[in-house]
């Protein structure tokens, strides 16, 4: 019998750093996991450090990432859960296909390749970088009209800003462009085989009211594992 993963790994996504997992982390520590939250290569700083000088994200893409944590995980005595958000949720899939994690769960996931369409809401949070092909070797910031649009639509405008005062850092582009040019690219970095008899489980969560990631995104790539003999399961949180 498989023992019971005690560890788990949060892999955060764009215009964030491991901080926007605090209040997850205490959760989890709570309930007596360990819990690991490292940060993108380059982004090991502290948020304020990063809005000052964002230029060591330049150019960092989702291969590099998955590498490092691949490079992380590898290294732990036992696979644990890994537990990634909107772009983590995406390194999430490709760690899992990589053979990695006793379970993954990916939170309002990037799309992977195959995933088709993008929804008017999407493209609107990916603007600031999509509005320039140069960004894909720069980093972004949002204003915080914009991080509310794309994060905190569900909450006032102070609460909102609260938040983007909190968490927000400038992301590196590449990875944005990498997703919505994937279909064209036979050897995407946001390719997984979506047949892999062999990988962990998998739980994708979509929210109801995610402009970034709508569900109808979620949903379509859990339709793109039908085929798959790995357990997928999905769920959806109206509202949220």
């Amino acid at each position: 019998e498989p023992s019971t993963p005690d560890t788990i790994v949060f892999v955060h996504g764009l215009w964030l750093t491991p901080r926007g997992w605090e209040l997850w982390a205490d959760r989890y520590r709570s309930r007596g996991y360990q819990v690991l939250a490292p940060a993108w290569p380059g982004m090991e700083a502290e948020v304020e450090a990063l809005r000052r000088d964002p230029s060591p994200m330049n150019g960092l893409g989702v291969t590099e990432v998955a590498d490092h944590y691949q490079q992380l995980i590898g290294a732990l005595e036992a696979p644990p859960i890994i537990m990634g958000h909107s772009f983590g949720g995406l390194i999430t899939q490709i760690l899992l296909d990589r053979g990695l994690g006793a379970a993954g769960v990916a939170i309002h996931p990037a799309p992977i390749k195959g995933v088709l369409g993008v929804p008017p809401s999407s493209l609107r949070s990916g603007f600031p970088i999509l509005r320039n092909p140069a960004n894909r070797k720069r980093t972004v910031a949002l204003t915080p009209e914009q991080w509310q649009y794309a994060f905190t639509n569900t909450l006032d405008a102070a609460g909102a800003r609260r938040l983007y005062d909190r968490y927000h850092v400038p992301t590196t582009g590449r990875p944005l462009w990498q997703a919505v040019t994937a279909n064209l690219n036979p050897n995407a970095a946001t390719k997984v085989n979506l047949r892999n008899p062999a990988r962990a489980p998998l739980l994708l969560v979509a929210g109801g009211a995610d402009h970034t990631i709508p569900a109808s995104l979620v949903r379509e790539a859990r339709k793109r594992y039908r085929k798959s003999r790995a357990v997928t399961d999905y769920r959806e949180y109206p509202g949220r």
